[in-house]
């Protein structure tokens, strides 16, 4: 009876970030802005992780634990440079260079 009501709840979870990532992209595709588009980026990939974290509970597995850090890192990274890329237009600074 719980793995049962356990299993209900985790599909219908799913099937609403599923949703909730349709919207997301949408505003991805369609945002006005960079910033916007940035910020459904990371939104986006939340949720993505939020789904495989569900599909790997419904599984029994931790295999796909290591996709969600994958995501999760690539994610991090992709949103930092782009919000340094539009703050200032240059990702990497090479003119800051340490006196020692």
């Amino acid at each position: 009876m719980i793995d049962s009501l356990t299993n209900f709840f985790i599909t219908s979870s799913i099937i609403v970030f599923g949703i909730a990532l349709l919207l997301t992209l949408f505003r991805l595709i369609k945002g006005p802005t960079t910033a916007d588009r940035v910020v459904a980026f990371d939104a986006a990939s939340a949720i993505l992780m939020s789904i495989v974290g569900g599909l790997s509970v419904i599984y029994g597995t931790f295999s796909f634990l290591d996709s969600i850090l994958l995501i999760a890192i690539i994610s991090f990274v992709s949103t930092v440079s782009i919000s340094r890329f539009i703050e200032g237009g240059h990702v990497f600074n090479a003119n800051n260079k340490r006196n020692r």
